[in-house]
């Protein structure tokens, strides 16, 4: 799940400010973690606790305020009887990594992604947003190549993956939908070489670009295996001390799964 908040602190400074190359400096100071980080951190800590994800969203969200949360969002997050409101926003699929990293079958790791999504996500799409994210990562931490990895997610999904970053990258605008964001964060995954590739080419689309590249990443770190340790150590610096102490843990507990 690291790879998805070193992600989302890459493409902090590019969502209001789309480009559309490669060719960026990966950290400058006026970085931030966003509602992606919070939400992952709390994803993991409800799965390490056995906390609610509602509760656990919550808790996060009202502790790390003004991180971009969506406005029904940011409602919600004061709600006292929190219900989930229908939404196929992609907030589904940005936060769900580390269960695509705590599960070792289809079954476990789909049903897992639909339960984090559903406490607000419970719309198809933002169901199919967190599942197809999920089994991403576990098809890539368990050694799939990228052709079964498009193959099983396409055809479970219906996600047309066919389409090349050069073909998307042109008229792609801002899109917080998980059916016109998650697609495209999965094809930079593909279309990558390397961890800092897949961060590139998933900013280099534009739209939204925080939360692609946090999907993007946290695929391309279990396919990868990890970050490398110079992108790793200048990310930590942006992340406060509780989330790294999350991801230590997590670590611990998941950083063995394998096949």
């Amino acid at each position: 799940m690291f790879g998805a908040m070193i992600g989302d602190i890459i493409g902090s400074i590019y969502e209001w400010n789309n480009i559309k190359t490669t060719d960026f400096p990966l950290f400058q100071t006026n970085c931030t973690f966003t509602d992606d980080t919070v939400l992952t951190a709390a994803t993991a800590l409800a799965l390490m606790t056995g906390t609610g994800y509602a509760q656990a969203y919550q808790d996060f969200s009202r502790r790390y305020p003004g991180r971009g949360y969506g406005g029904i969002f940011s409602r919600w997050i004061f709600t006292d009887d929190p219900k989930p409101y229908n939404s196929w926003g992609n907030g589904s699929a940005m936060r769900v990594s580390p269960v695509g990293f705590a599960f070792d079958t289809v079954e476990d790791v789909l049903a897992e992604a639909e339960r984090s999504a559903a406490v607000t996500h419970n719309h198809l799409e933002g169901i199919k947003g967190a599942q197809s994210t999920a089994l991403a990562i576990l098809l890539a931490r368990q050694g799939q190549t990228k052709s079964e990895i498009r193959e099983e997610i396409s055809t479970r999904f219906g996600y047309d993956l066919a389409r090349t970053l050069d073909e998307i990258r042109p008229g792609y605008t801002f899109d917080v939908s998980c059916q016109g964001s998650v697609p495209e964060a999965i094809i930079a995954f593909l279309e990558s070489e390397s961890y800092e590739d897949a961060i590139r080419k998933a900013i280099s689309l534009g739209g939204d670009s925080d939360t692609i590249a946090c999907i993007t990443g946290g695929i391309a770190e279990a396919f990868y295996g990890g970050v490398t340790d110079k992108i790793a150590k200048e990310g930590k610096k942006f992340l406060p001390e509780e989330f790294l102490t999350i991801d230590e843990k997590f670590e611990k507990l998941f950083g063995d799964n394998k096949v």
